[in-house]
């Protein structure tokens, strides 16, 4: 079994080793170790666990970009959409300026 008050510091020789990594084995020292999901593991051990979900975020990240924009789109369209069927609402008489004249609404 290992000692650990014996071993050294896998990055730094001249320091005691405080805890050993569970994935690669190497003892390390205070600075070189951290707490991840409440298990001591090493900095390099722990960029390699931080990679692959990255990865997986930023294709999930892509995609659901690529849904927002379709999503803005379809809300403009049927913004201008409605714009348009209420303009075509409207009487002739408003678009020929005339519906002033057949209310009263015409004080010249």
């Amino acid at each position: 079994m290992l000692n650990l008050a014996s071993q050294r510091c896998f990055n730094h020789a001249q320091r005691e080793a405080a805890a050993r990594c569970p994935h690669c084995g190497h003892c390390f020292c205070r600075e070189c170790i951290t707490e991840h999901d409440d298990r001591v593991i090493c900095a390099a051990c722990l960029r390699k666990l931080a990679q692959v979900p990255a990865r997986r975020r930023r294709a999930f990240a892509g995609i659901a970009r690529g849904c927002e924009c379709l999503l803005g789109l379809m809300v403009v369209w049927f913004f201008f959409y409605l714009v348009g069927e209420a303009l075509l609402a409207l009487p002739t008489t408003f678009h020929e300026s005339t519906i002033w004249k057949v209310h009263g609404w015409d004080q010249k």
